[in-house]
């Protein structure tokens, strides 16, 4: 059987003579804090993390102004209010967590000799070297062409948050994309009865805008939260299957070889939200202690 060029250029990066140490220089010295907030200064990112806030911003605007402050019912402004303000809270909060949180990035530049050296490597024993960005990488470690860095457990590169997702900010992408396809499903419910109660009533006494500027706000809330809806139900789900399967969404575009310890879908899920399970998994501003749920675990 061939072997796939991915799996050639595996085998080339694994070859001891690769390593080359002597072609990295030392890594710069940290001028900042370990615990420096996580940002990347891409341009096509940052533009779209901030479209993305102005268009949750949007919808908050509609929904409040448009459909509940001028409601009859106090009771329904209320409790629709309260359900879709704490989605929006958490959708934002989650991307920016997303956002801001290193994503698994590997020490670059720490593939010289003396750091070599210093693994004190068993005879046999293959570590591999990215030309990139000099660092020697783990296992399913990937090399992002935009965040300059090797991600541990990359999966994909995402514009929307301006950051990779990898092994330590996938669960607020996954909460990210959730409540994002929660609060776009619950606009569409709103406007759908918004419409209906206008047609029924004189549209003048339905909203504070004129009716004109009421159908435009509706329509347009409406085209972003249907769009909205598919793309992040789509994006939650196909999260949620990677992370049960344990395989990042490069390994399954590349076809790679799987040298892993295969677990329990449970037990994946708590390798990304945390272990055990409880109410923190819904909670982006809870950190996931892996506790028992080893991210390492190889195939020998």
């Amino acid at each position: 059987m061939k072997s796939s060029p991915a799996n050639r250029s595996r085998d080339i990066e694994r070859q001891a003579g690769y390593l080359r140490p002597e072609h990295c220089a030392p890594p710069p010295p940290r001028t900042h804090s370990a615990h420096e907030m996580w940002f990347i200064r891409d341009g096509c990112g940052i533009v779209c993390a901030v479209i993305t806030w102005l268009l949750v911003l949007y919808a908050e605007f509609v929904v409040v102004f448009v459909m509940l402050l001028p409601s009859r019912s106090l009771l329904y402004s209320v409790i629709n209010g309260a359900l879709f303000n704490s989605l929006a809270f958490l959708a934002l909060a989650s991307h920016f967590r997303a956002m801001c949180t290193d994503p698994g990035a590997v020490p670059k530049g720490n593939a010289t000799k003396e750091f070599i050296e210093s693994l004190q490597l068993k005879p046999g024993q293959v570590v591999y070297k990215c030309p990139k960005c000099c660092s020697i990488k783990p296992d399913r470690a990937h090399h992002c062409s935009v965040c300059k860095r090797c991600i541990k457990k990359m999966d994909h590169h995402c514009p929307w948050v301006n950051n990779c997702v990898g092994e330590n900010n996938q669960k607020y992408f996954v909460l990210f994309t959730m409540y994002i396809a929660l609060i776009s499903l619950h606009a569409l419910l709103m406007v759908a009865f918004h419409f209906v109660f206008c047609f029924e009533e004189d549209w003048a006494k339905c909203s504070s805008f004129s009716p004109p500027a009421t159908v435009i706000l509706l329509i347009l809330l409406c085209f972003e939260a249907l769009l909205f809806l598919i793309f992040t139900a789509v994006m939650f789900g196909t999260q949620v299957h990677s992370i049960c399967n344990d395989e990042t969404g490069i390994e399954q575009l590349k076809k790679e070889e799987r040298r892993w310890a295969k677990r329990s879908k449970w037990m994946n899920m708590k390798v990304v939200f945390g272990h055990p399970f409880s109410v923190s998994w819904m909670s982006p501003f809870a950190t996931p202690d892996h506790g028992k749920a080893n991210i390492y675990q190889y195939v020998v």
